[in-house]
């Protein structure tokens, strides 16, 4: 059994999270900039036994696509192109950044610390990745 990688996708950098080899407990893993992902991809799913990816969905409070969707089209294109064999899933990333952001806070990470864009975005990918964990009960 592979582990499953969330996607936190934005249009210049992506969060990533990816669970233990039991797939019991998601952990924040790395930002990358999004042009250099599907390379990152490549090297990373095969040396990792990948067998899911989850690429968060940004909707509106409506339920309805938000303008970050026309990003993530082209990119989830992209990634069904490279890896035709590996299921990718899509996961609600409604109100993520916001959760990471508060759970920096509960932590105890400093002002400073908080305002790393980069750390919210693997943590916000760790977000889905656990909601995805638990909506799925994997």
């Amino acid at each position: 059994m592979g582990r499953i990688l969330a996607i936190d996708y934005g249009s210049k950098k992506s969060g990533l999270a990816v669970t233990d080899e039991l797939r019991l407990i998601a952990n924040p893993l790395t930002t990358i900039e999004s042009a250099k992902l599907i390379d990152f991809l490549k090297k990373y799913i095969v040396d990792e036994k990948v067998d899911i990816v989850v690429v968060g969905e940004p909707k509106t409070m409506d339920n309805n696509p938000s303008d970050a969707t026309r990003f993530i089209n082209p990119f989830l294109g992209r990634l069904k192109h490279t890896f035709p064999k590996l299921v990718i899933d899509r996961m609600d990333e409604r109100f993520t950044s916001r959760m990471a952001f508060q759970a920096m806070i509960d932590s105890g990470l400093g002002k400073k610390a908080r305002q790393n864009k980069e750390l919210v975005d693997s943590i916000s990918a760790a977000i889905i990745l656990q909601s995805y964990l638990e909506f799925k009960k994997i």
